[in-house]
């Protein structure tokens, strides 16, 4: 074979390469769609394709934690811990309370629910974490058992404690021997932290394959008739999503808190957000959105290495909205309209289970049993909506994962660990009065 015939598959390769991984991803994902529209439940044959892509992305899950965080906890002084975890936390609450508002406001706006017909349904009722069930379980019984079954929270606690004992080891010893161990087991974190981006890009390679199979398996066994049977349903949680986005992410938080376009803010987290509107996984898309904060947003190990991971299990302000149109829905379905105290209980309960709800596929559906029965409203509402469950569970992710990167970003403003002169920030101009607001803080 002649030079310029070997070198062909070269250069298509390259020219495919030169386009951006985000834009091979959407085209990947437009066509899955159309071919599981076309194709019905054929399409399922791919199945193994996009399970293989889902695989790999939860092989990487609880490596990015214990790298990241540990890499994080040397930067972090117990004092400064407090401030960071504080912040981060207190983000995630106010955010998902805000979610929750605007949720129950969209819904007693459009009222969805009062022209359906409620044909019944099958569920199965799902009992919630207590409070003092999410507070132990934060703390394992067995570390490496936790790290085998993916217990994120559990996890998280260890590493902490762990990578913070060592810093504090690090600055009271007066043995070379051990500080010289110490700075090595640290150097170490940060090869192996380099070693898992090179992977999660890999990985984001394949996904070009794995969205289209996974896309087109989903479309082509669910079908679209559930989603225009529940469109109005639909219809309020996007609105809602859509609001809570431009409003809490991109208004106040973008341009209000960080002074920066939300054009930027966006291109850096886009990779993230198409990922999570793909895979319906928080948890299954932190090695991207960890990728995402490192390489576009410029926010430090510190900040996102220890709010990700979390913001992965506790920040659901998508299924705040979810589930808070949800129940307002499920009320009009039986002819029920919910008073004051029956939405504020709506509200403080979305809040609540939001902690102890896992960041996976199919989470949603556990969270609305807890509200149905708290409300007092047929459990069989669950089994009706399921239908759509693929497609509220998608946008649902996106907001959690864009509120992730978005609490990130502004924890890093306040404790002066996010770089606005590198990455996204530099692609696009800040919207007027941005530059005091930049350096209001230094």
């Amino acid at each position: 074979m002649s030079e310029t015939h070997r070198s062909a598959p070269r250069r298509a390769w390259s020219r495919y390469r030169s386009v951006p991984i985000i834009y091979r991803i959407a085209v990947a994902f437009v066509l899955g769609t159309a071919l599981g529209a076309t194709a019905g439940e054929q399409a399922g044959v791919l199945s193994p394709l996009g399970d293989l892509f889902l695989r790999l992305l939860e092989m990487l899950i609880i490596p990015i934690i214990v790298f990241t965080l540990l890499g994080g906890m040397r930067k972090l002084t117990p004092s400064r811990l407090g401030k960071v975890g504080g912040l981060t936390v207190g983000l995630y609450v106010a955010t998902t309370a805000i979610a929750a508002v605007i949720g129950l406001a969209v819904a007693n706006l459009f009222d969805p629910g009062s022209a359906v017909e409620f044909t019944g349904g099958e569920a199965q009722e799902a009992e919630p974490p207590t409070v003092t069930e999410v507070l132990l379980g934060i703390v394992p019984e067995n570390p490496l058992a936790a790290m085998v079954e993916g217990d994120i929270l559990a996890t998280i606690f260890f590493v902490i404690a762990f990578g913070l004992a060592l810093t504090m080891v690090r600055e009271a010893t007066s043995e070379e021997s051990i500080e010289d161990a110490i700075d090595g087991f640290f150097a170490f974190v940060d090869a192996g932290t380099e070693a898992l981006f090179k992977i999660v890009w890999g990985v984001m390679e394949y996904g070009v394959v794995g969205v289209f199979a996974l896309m087109a398996a989903a479309i082509g066994t669910e079908g679209l008739g559930a989603i225009v049977q529940l469109g109005s349903l639909v219809a309020v949680i996007a609105i809602g999503i859509a609001i809570h986005m431009s409003v809490t992410y991109l208004g106040v938080m973008t341009v209000g808190i960080l002074g920066q376009s939300p054009i930027a803010f966006l291109n850096g987290a886009k990779d993230a957000m198409l990922t999570a509107f793909t895979i319906r996984s928080s948890s299954g898309t932190l090695p991207v959105t960890v990728a995402n904060a490192e390489e576009n947003l410029k926010i430090d190990e510190s900040v996102y290495g220890f709010g990700l991971p979390l913001g992965a299990t506790i920040n659901m302000d998508g299924a705040a909205i979810r589930q808070a149109v949800t129940a307002v829905f499920a009320a009009n379905l039986v002819g029920i309209s919910l008073g004051l105290g029956e939405q504020m209980l709506v509200l403080f309960t979305v809040i609540l289970i939001s902690i102890g709800t896992a960041g996976v596929p199919g989470a949603g559906l556990i969270m609305l049993t807890v509200i149905l029965s708290a409300l007092g409203l047929p459990l069989e509402i669950v089994g009706f909506v399921a239908g759509v469950d693929p497609i509220l569970g998608r946008i649902a992710t996106t907001n959690n994962v864009t509120g992730d990167l978005a609490v990130s970003s502004v924890v890093g403003k306040w404790t002066d660990a996010i770089d606005f002169t590198e990455g996204v920030w530099t692609d696009a101009p800040a919207p007027e009065g941005g530059d005091e607001a930049i350096t209001a803080d230094d």
